[in-house]
């Protein structure tokens, strides 16, 4: 269960940090990197959604 919560909070913060360059600067890394709305961009996207919500879930498990 460990390492399914550690890679689930470096998804959510790579997905934290992309939206804060799109709020301040308007710049979406994820689809400069991979691509606007391509299927690597929507698995990446797909990822890190998915990670927050497993991770919110352990999160509240320990408590």
């Amino acid at each position: 269960m460990h390492i399914l919560k550690l890679i689930t909070f470096i998804l959510v913060i790579i997905g934290a940090l992309n939206w804060g360059l799109v709020g301040i600067f308007n710049i979406d890394l994820v689809a400069m990197i991979f691509g606007d709305m391509t299927l690597l961009t929507r698995i990446v996207y797909s990822l890190v959604g998915i990670s927050a919500i497993i991770y919110a879930a352990l999160a509240y498990k320990d408590v």
